[in-house]
């Protein structure tokens, strides 16, 4: 079954562009707005599965929304859409735990893979805003959690953070699966990560760059 979405921007023309075409592909539309505060009070009264958010709107910006529903614990998974790459509301959106974020340039070519994505429980970030990042603004160095990393946790976190599953990792490494989400689990102890099913995901999306300093 198709999962239910609303969806908010307030330029009216990706608003339509966007109905329109998920309604093409049978998904189920709930409602749709132009104002983040709007968004925020459809995603409380219809509990979509997926909101799809302009990361910029009046009252309420995609960001706000995205805290809130972080803040209170909502079900609702969140794709953010934005016109500009912005380092800011890229790690603002980690760490309010947005499990979608794409370029509106890529938005009707990238939004049906998002859902298919987040409906298995994965999260989907364009590629394009990773490529676009400037690596020199980020001067972070590892922390001690990070360098306590075996080297083969090492490997399996930095392909992580290249979007890789499990059952990729385990092909890539020639290892079992159970081996993989063994890793993975220890990881997650090891960072202090909350037990939800992508907050390592989220993580090492965050920390790309940083981890990729490390040597294995």
């Amino acid at each position: 079954m198709k999962a239910s979405i609303t969806i908010a921007d307030d330029h009216p023309l990706i608003l339509r562009g966007l109905l329109d075409f998920l309604n093409q592909q049978g998904y189920k539309i709930l409602a749709s707005s132009d104002d983040g505060q709007t968004a925020y009070n459809q995603i409380l009264k219809f509990k979509p599965e997926i909101a799809i958010l302009d990361i910029s709107m009046p009252v309420m910006t995609g960001l706000d929304v995205a805290e809130l529903c972080h803040k209170n614990k909502l079900s609702t998974k969140i794709v953010l859409l934005t016109l500009n790459i912005d380092e800011y509301f890229y790690n603002k959106a980690l760490e309010y735990e947005v499990q979608g974020y794409i370029l509106k340039e890529f938005a009707l070519e990238q939004i049906d893979a998002c859902i298919d994505e987040l409906s298995q429980g994965k999260t989907y970030f364009s590629k394009e805003i990773d490529a676009h990042l400037d690596p020199d603004h980020i001067d972070n160095q590892p922390t001690e959690e990070m360098r306590s990393l075996t080297k083969s946790e090492l490997k399996i976190v930095k392909l992580i953070s290249k979007h890789k599953t499990s059952q990729q990792i385990a092909d890539h490494l020639s290892i079992s699966v159970r081996t993989v989400d063994k890793h993975r689990s220890n990881i997650v102890n090891k960072l202090n990560l909350s037990n939800s099913p992508t907050s390592l995901v989220i993580w090492a999306l965050g920390n790309k760059r940083i981890l990729f300093k490390l040597k294995e």
